[in-house]
């Protein structure tokens, strides 16, 4: 069985671009949809609003793969499903080992959808003496002591570090001292890697940060807008005494 070491994708020899690859994985999974649907073809604008882009640019994305679509017919989807597939390197098995099984790395490990595209988690990784033998989505946990054997025998070449951020360094620089050479890091860390590592960051944090000052933005631009309909309405004056409303009485103010 091939392994992720002695098979790596061709996207940068072939001059893809990294914002093109960067959305690859969300043309597959929309197409990945309409495949499950049994939808035989799609039209760029049909597949790039299922995938949050213009069509332009999903075509122009495409045209990097060699594919054109026929026109009046749009896209064939099992073969577009194939073309990015190989393009991202999941046509093969990709042994994956996650290091640091607190509450983030059980979930990781719990979660469906590695297999499916191509990722199967050889190994679960912890530093704590008491996790090592427990069964987590039905792997049992190795201790840290046995992470450069682990790697050497599964052949990983990618490796997800889910640890507290104190010790991401350390995992990480053991990873590519075993031969790990890219890494999804989830702890609240920037990891320094040397050349031809090639690191993902995912920081939970960050995004809901970013999140937080979008609404923060629209919460001051909603009060701008009430404040400026405010200042827009007409004043206010005072009625004489002498001047009475339709039914007899005094109102206490009248529009100008």
């Amino acid at each position: 069985m091939a392994t992720g070491r002695t098979h790596r994708p061709a996207t940068r020899s072939r001059g893809i671009p990294e914002a093109t690859v960067a959305r690859l994985p969300l043309y597959l999974r929309a197409l990945t949809g309409l495949s499950e649907r049994s939808v035989p073809t799609v039209s760029s604008e049909e597949l790039a609003a299922a995938a949050g882009v213009n069509s332009a640019k999903l075509r122009k994305d495409f045209s990097y793969l060699g594919s054109y679509g026929t026109r009046g017919v749009g896209y064939d989807v099992e073969y577009l499903v194939y073309q990015i597939s190989r393009e991202l390197g999941l046509t093969q098995d990709w042994p994956v080992v996650i290091v640091g099984i607190g509450n983030l790395g059980a979930a990781l490990a719990n979660y469906g959808g590695f297999a499916s595209r191509g990722f199967r988690v050889a190994a679960l990784i912890d530093a704590d003496p008491a996790m090592a033998g427990t069964p987590v989505a039905g792997i049992a946990v190795q201790h840290s002591d046995e992470l450069e054997r682990i790697i050497s025998d599964n052949g990983v070449s990618i490796g997800v570090i889910s640890t507290p951020a104190g010790a991401a360094q350390q995992v990480c620089d053991r990873l590519v001292a075993a031969g790990v050479t890219s890494i999804l890091n989830f702890a609240p860390t920037v990891l320094s890697v040397p050349d031809g590592v090639d690191v993902r960051k995912v920081d939970l944090s960050i995004e809901l940060q970013i999140l937080a000052f979008h609404e923060q933005r629209k919460a001051g631009e909603e009060a701008s807008g009430s404040n400026a309909e405010q200042d827009d309405a007409p004043p206010l004056r005072a009625t004489p005494a002498s001047r009475k409303g339709p039914d007899g009485d005094i109102p206490a103010v009248m529009p100008a």
